[in-house]
């Protein structure tokens, strides 16, 4: 995707515009309508006055388009609605085949036209695919949005632009195929942004996974014609402002078949592609982080293997011996995530972390409850870092519901035969997971984004897209940048 964030302080002549109107106006404001004729101010004075929101004048040679501010219940969903209205600005530049677009902000709102911008630059991203036929691909004309004047800095810009790569990175992550993507394909992957971004990637190999007795990992692998990894990325800058890390850790189940306990086809296996979700929303995160020079010392964690019923697979009733030494039963070879999430958190501990944040297409429990609209948050960081995080998501609109984690939950995974089942009752689902995944992360400060719904759309929605969302990179970006306040 080569689209390129630009700023500028002045306007070329015959160029097409976007000017963000403030709440309620009715009449266009003087800078907005400089080198209009009357009859094309009057139309548009028209427009606004009859309450339109999105209002496009069609010069033939360029366009305006005046985009107003919509009173909603909270300033969150204010911005909310303006990168919606960056979709809708998508189509209107996309059937005028329009290559640059000048964006103005004539609100008070100081990132109001960021967050248009934002909007229209998530929903331009098009996976590259796999087609030959040049004819089959669909043509993307846009190739520059220039914020203008005191729309936003240069500095705010660039750092715009490095997030969204961030997230169009994780998308094609997400968007590729299992014979496209493997476990070493991430690995490698993950690497080659670390080598762009400036993070550093260390790639444990199946002898290192071995040695260090990672039971959830293997097992999952045993089925598999392919080799697990266990991906170590580390941004460490010069004035880190955290004595402790932020560690963040992403499930890299590259497909999922489900193992011996197999999914249904073709209504869920399909789209497995998707499982490695959270790994994709790390790496994109720990880009984002580095690119923009964030002074915080943050490290990813992805373990990642792909899920099959072949070879030696692992089967119900066996025990596994995790990198705790805790012992769990297997019950279903389908609960494998929680499996490899449960190593890779015991090894973050080792890090001594301020926080540990673990991100997973875990549960269909987690779908059922809140949709595709959020995701399911739970865990044992201290009430006000949750609070903060849960804040973060609705800034950016990628929202969390948080359910309990009673120690009444613990019940439900209980085993006769060793320290815990991977399974537990048909109720509550996403919660007995996270119940599971917090003996493996006991003592530390931590909590669990069960993304199932949002991290991959059957069908397109607004900037969001169809496939792959992203789910997660802006989430932690914003959590994350907000610590240093």
């Amino acid at each position: 995707m080569s689209l390129t964030l630009a700023h500028a302080t002045t306007t070329p002549a015959q160029a097409t515009q976007v000017f963000v109107l403030p709440l309620g106006t009715t009449a266009l404001p003087a800078p907005a309508a400089t080198d209009l004729p009357a009859e094309a101010r009057a139309y548009v004075d028209g427009a606004l006055a009859a309450g339109q929101k999105f209002v496009v004048l069609n010069h033939f040679s360029h366009q305006h388009y005046f985009v107003v501010l919509e009173e909603k219940r909270s300033a969150d969903l204010t911005l909310e609605a303006l990168r919606q209205a960056g979709h809708q600005l998508y189509a209107a530049l996309k059937k005028e085949k329009t290559a640059e677009v000048f964006i103005q902000n004539l609100t008070s709102t100081t990132d109001a036209a960021r967050t248009l911008a934002e909007g229209l630059f998530l929903s331009a991203y098009q996976f590259a695919g796999y087609k030959t036929d040049e004819k089959s691909r669909e043509a993307a004309p846009l190739t520059t949005i220039t914020l203008v004047g005191e729309a936003a800095t240069e500095a705010q810009v660039k750092e715009l632009q490095n997030l969204l790569e961030g997230v169009v990175f994780a998308r094609d992550l997400v968007n590729a195929p299992l014979n496209k993507l493997n476990a070493q394909q991430l690995a490698e992957r993950l690497a080659e942004a670390g080598d762009a971004a400036g993070y550093t990637t260390d790639i444990l190999d199946l002898a290192k996974i071995e040695s260090l007795r990672m039971g959830g990992l293997l097992a999952v692998n045993l089925g598999s014609p392919e080799p697990p990894t266990f991906s170590i990325l580390e941004w460490k800058p010069e004035g880190a402002k955290n004595e402790r890390p932020y560690v963040l850790v992403g499930k890299g189940v590259v497909y999922d078949t489900g193992g011996l306990s197999l999914k249904p086809t073709p209504n869920s296996m399909d789209m497995m592609k998707c499982d490695m979700a959270g790994g994709a929303a790390v790496g994109g995160t720990l880009y984002a982080l580095a690119k923009n020079n964030v002074p915080l010392h943050v490290i990813g964690l992805v373990p990642a293997t792909d899920n099959r019923p072949g070879g030696l697979a692992y089967v119900p009733g066996d025990v596994l011996t995790m990198f705790s030494g805790l012992t769990v039963e297997v019950k279903n070879t389908d609960a494998e995530g929680r499996l490899l999430l449960a190593d890779a958190l015991s090894f973050a501990k080792k890090y001594n972390p301020e926080l540990v944040i673990d991100l997973a297409t875990l549960t269909g429990a987690a779908v059922r409850a809140v949709g595709t609209e959020a995701a399911a948050v739970m865990g044992t960081a201290e009430a006000d870092t949750t609070a903060q995080l849960l804040a973060a998501a609705h800034r950016v609109h990628e929202r969390l519901v948080e359910f309990p984690l009673w120690d009444d939950y613990a019940d439900h995974m209980k085993s006769d035969i060793a320290d815990l089942s991977n399974l537990g009752k048909g109720d509550a689902g996403h919660i007995s997971a996270a119940k599971f995944l917090e003996r493996f992360i006991e003592g530390t400060p931590w909590l669990h984004l069960d993304i199932a719904g949002p991290a991959f759309l059957t069908a397109p929605d607004s900037y969001r897209g169809k496939g792959g969302t992203g789910m997660g990179v802006r989430l932690l970006y914003e959590f994350l940048t907000k610590q240093l306040a």
